[in-house]
Formats: structure tokens, sequence, C-alpha cells
């Protein structure tokens, strides 16, 4: 990967991504359903996008970009399909590196995972931030490792800025049907909290940047949801000698790697009576806008820290009011080679990691029409399809591959793309199914509210519970809460007079910085996509400013 310096980061997360890509799950075709000589595979790896520039270290104060919203396969196929868009990785900068494994980092993005419960053909958004190690992570408020409260991982990682925009544990909601259209998303700093010399008693410092996570749709503007210096702090305790590398006090590190990270798509091989190997993939496709052009990244900023912070530190300290919208000035927009690298394979059953061969999916892409701002290609070849559907155009990817040596000492081969009526019949790769046959149960996602003795109920809510019905189906189930006495924070090891100072610096962003202002710089060319209609809210009579809404409870109804 030309564009990723080899660290012991990547190292963790080829190794997460291994575990992920051999982990069971609901097959799309039961195996008792699908023809003898027919076995279930998968498809995963890395598109990687080559980065051009090299940005300088003043721009540690974090990023923003527009990425492209569209269903990645035609059609959802059940709980094994894992798949991001493209997206980034965000570090904290530090030099010399620290010895030893310290994988921590800010992730996410759009896509769909295996734990998603309430999954569609239209992707969700997850905030993706990881503690060391991967100890924990919190991909939203309320949304961490696992289900037991009583072992938190990351749960009580991500506090609730805006009185506007609820968030589903199982993932912020696209519109449904979103298609070829960008969502702004990023992450900037901002000095909510003072540092501290001492986390959890201890001596050990604890920062005051919170990384909060800003986005730019049509229907929603602004500051979302930002992650507790505490979250990056708390493994300090478990680490000492890790204390003051992470996000609670570090710049971002402005070379970041920009992929498409898939996990799992489903596929199935046979092989026929000469002992040829064939194999078909899902429908996978890409869209298309009217000049033929796929975009999947579209101006990719990094910040100084003087872009937002400084005006804002100013305004907390009895300054005037600060301007909503990033300074372009204190920012740089980084460009894309024109190249894609790509070792999408077939996950063979019963072959090693290194005996896998990769598919030739990068012939079919032209990336000659990638510029300073967009990274885009077309598609070449007849075995890419183009089809209407939902009033868009897509390109479809070669279904159909079969495995080839390119001499004798070739051990390892690789899928070439064949035409279906190059499949010889008696494979009965024709006659396999990608839809979703068998699904689990969805497991409803439930808070501790119910328990008086809770962070929950104490203090709790001062208005609730309120009901949403979200466009995958689900019933979310909310509560107003006071800005500070919400769950995150009575766990975030603050005081309750540090708390109550952060309440009256969001008093003040409350109202201010409303939802239909500017913040992130707006793209260049595209149409915004929208956050499901379901989710915007207004804050009660009485609560427009200092009061979030929280969900306690995601399900069924």
């Amino acid at each position: 990967m030309t564009c990723i310096k080899p660290s012991c980061r990547m190292l963790a997360l080829a190794f997460l991504s291994a575990l992920c890509l051999t982990s069971c799950g609901t097959p799309a075709q039961t195996a008792r359903s699908l023809p003898e000589n027919v076995t279930p595979s998968s498809v995963g790896g890395y598109l990687v996008s080559r980065k051009v520039t090299e940005m300088d270290d003043v721009y540690g104060g974090g990023y923003s970009m527009y990425a492209n919203v569209y269903p990645l396969l035609a059609e959802y196929p059940g709980r094994e399909f894992q798949s991001g868009l493209f997206g980034t990785w965000m570090f904290a900068r530090n030099d010399p590196e620290p010895e030893g494994e310290h994988y921590s980092d800010i992730e996410g993005g759009l896509g769909w995972w295996r734990d998603t419960e309430f999954a569609t053909e239209t992707p969700k958004f997850i905030m993706g931030g990881v503690q060391l190690n991967f100890y924990g992570w919190a991909n939203g408020p309320g949304a961490g490792q696992g289900r037991d409260w009583s072992k938190p991982r990351g749960h009580y990682g991500v506090a609730q800025l805006s009185p506007w925009l609820l968030w589903p544990p199982d993932g912020l909601n696209m519109k449904q049907g979103s298609c070829n259209e960008l969502l702004g998303s990023g992450y900037l700093p901002l000095p909510l909290t003072e540092p501290k010399a001492t986390t959890a008693g201890r001596d050990i410092p604890t920062g005051n940047q919170c990384w909060t996570l800003f986005l730019n749709t049509r229907n929603f503007k602004g500051p979302v949801a930002f992650f507790t210096p505490y979250f990056w702090s708390e493994t300090y305790l478990l680490a000492p000698r890790y204390s003051g590398k992470f996000l609670d006090q570090r710049p971002s590190d402005p070379n970041k790697a920009f992929q498409q990270e898939t996990q799992h798509i489903q596929a199935y091989e046979a092989t026929d009576a000469k002992g040829d190997r064939y194999a078909r993939m899902a429908r996978t496709q890409y869209p298309v806008d009217g000049r033929g052009y796929t975009n999947l990244l579209h101006r990719v900023m990094v910040y100084k820290r003087a872009a937002l912070w400084d005006r804002v530190e100013r305004w907390f300290n009895g300054g005037p009011v600060a301007d909503t919208r990033i300074d372009a000035e204190q920012a740089a927009m980084e460009s894309f080679d024109s190249v894609v690298w790509s070792n999408w394979q077939f996950h063979s059953p019963g072959l090693k990691q290194e005996r896998r061969a990769d598919l030739n999916v990068t012939e079919f892409m032209d990336y000659g029409v990638t510029d300073s701002a967009t990274f885009r290609l077309t598609w070449r070849g007849d075995l890419v399809r183009k089809v209407r559907t939902g009033g868009h155009t897509m390109a479809v990817l070669p279904e159909y591959y079969k495995w080839e040596r390119r001499d004798e000492a070739d051990t390892t081969g690789r899928w070439v793309a064949v035409d279906e009526a190059d499949v010889p019949k008696e494979t009965n790769l024709h006659k396999v199914r990608f839809r979703n046959t068998t699904p689990r149960n969805t497991m409803p996602y439930v808070t501790p509210i119910d328990d008086p003795a809770s962070c929950w109920r104490k203090p709790g809510p001062k208005a609730g519970p309120f009901k949403a019905r979200l466009g995958d189906g689900s019933t979310i189930t909310y509560y107003w809460y006071r800005f500070c006495e919400q769950p995150a924070l009575m766990n975030a090891d603050l005081t309750d007079a540090e708390r109550e100072e952060m309440q009256r610096r969001v008093e003040l962003l409350h109202r201010h910085w409303t939802r239909d202002k500017e913040y992130l710089p707006a793209p260049f060319e595209g149409e915004l996509t929208e956050i499901d209609p379901a989710l915007i809210v207004t804050p009660p009579p009485g609560m427009e400013a200092g009061y979030v809404p929280i969900v306690t409870s995601q399900g069924i109804e």
C-alpha cells in the first residue's frame, strides 16, 4: 500500500481484518439448499486510493471530506455482509512513535457491519473511535463494544452535543434510497473542557481535546457529538507509558490512508468436470453520474488548529461569538494520484491466507479522470454492465470468475472475470441466490434506563419518553437530558464544577451554532445527501439551549 507508512498500526488493522474475514455469520444461502458441488465463499480486501500530497505536520487540527453514499450491493444479503465505503483512519501524530503496540484512532464512516441489527441496502454511519489496542470502542452516543452495560467498553465514550439530531445505537441512518449523493463529515477538536492533571485520581494527565464530529447534509449541518477526553486517557491507567500519546492531547496525523475496506461480500465456488475452478460473487455496484464518472471521495481537507479552536476558545473566555464557518485559510486540500490498488480476493474454503488469489477488478477501472479535488474513476470492458435502478445508473462489476495460473510455477494464480455464458452449466453457479434467506431475529438495544440507581436515572432525564420510527423499520425511544447530566458525561471523570462549566459553554453553542448554518467547506460539485428525516428533532419548549436527546433503546415494534 504505497499511501500508507508501514507501522504496527497497520499490522493491527490487518490482524483485525483477518479476524473478521474468518468469523462466522449467517449464510445468504444455507449449505443444505446449495447444489452438492457448490461451496460458500466470500470476497474481501481493500481498494486503496494512492495519495499524492504529503501534508505538513502543522495540519494536525483534524480533517473533513465528502464520501459518496450508495448501496454497494443491489440487495442486502444478510449478516455476513460487512463492508465500508471509502473512508479513512485518523491517528494521533507522535514523533517519535511510542514503542510497542499502541493502536488507537478514529475510523468508522459509512458502511455495513455484522453487528448491524437493522440493516438495509442504504449504508449507515458510525463514529468508530478505538481505544488502546481495541480495549474498547465507541460508535456513537450509547454505542460501544458489546451489549454488557455492567462492563462498558466505550459505551460512555461519546457525548451527545447536538439538540437537533438523534443518534441511534445501530448507527446514524441516511435517508432510505440514498444513492450517488455526498455526505460531508469530519473531526475537529473543540475546547469544551480544561486539561486535567489527574485521571481517575492518579497522577496521569488528561487533555482537553474534544474531537467533534461535524456533518454537512441537506437537512442537518454542524457538530453532532464528541469523544470525551477520558475515552482516550482511560487506557493510560492500563498502560501509563502511553500517557499523553493519544488524541486527548496529541494533534492528528494529517497523512491518512483512504480506502474501501471490505470484509465479506457473499460468493460461491464450484469446479467443473475438467477440474477448472469458477466463482460467483453477489452483485456489487457503483453509482455513475451523467458524465460516466463514479465519484468516491471529494474535497478532502486537513486543518491547522487555528481553523476553529482559537476563536472558539476566545469566545468561551468572554470574547465575541465564534463564526461557525471553519476557516479554509487555515486548511489545505489533499489530492490523489490516478491509481487504485486492490487486494480483493476470494476467500476460498480451506485455503490459507498466503494461497488466496486476487481478483482482477482494477482492470475494469480507469482512474485517469481523478483530479485535484475528486477521487473518481470510469469503467471499461464489456463485462461491466450499466443498469438503471431506482432512477440511478449503476456500474455492476463482473459476477463470474475463473481461476487461472500465469504459468506452471504459479500456485496462487488469480481470479479472472469471465462472461456468464462461459461458465459451464454443471458448476450450478447460475442457480445460486444471494437473497437473505436465513436472517436471525434482531436484538434490541437496551440501556439501563429502568435501573433507578443508574446514571441514566440519577440525575436522570428532564422530559420523555419520546419515540421515533426510522426508515430501517426500527423504533427508537429517547429522553431529553440536561447536557452535563447525560450518562456519558457522568462517566467522563469530571467533577460537578467541571461539568457545569461544560454546560455553560454548550449553552452558548446551542444558542448560536444552529443546524441551518454553514460549518465544513462546501463541495465544489455534487448533491448532498439527507439524514433520515425521523432523526431530526426540535427541543421541547424551555429546553432550546443546554439540553440534548439521548436514545435509550432501539428495536422493532
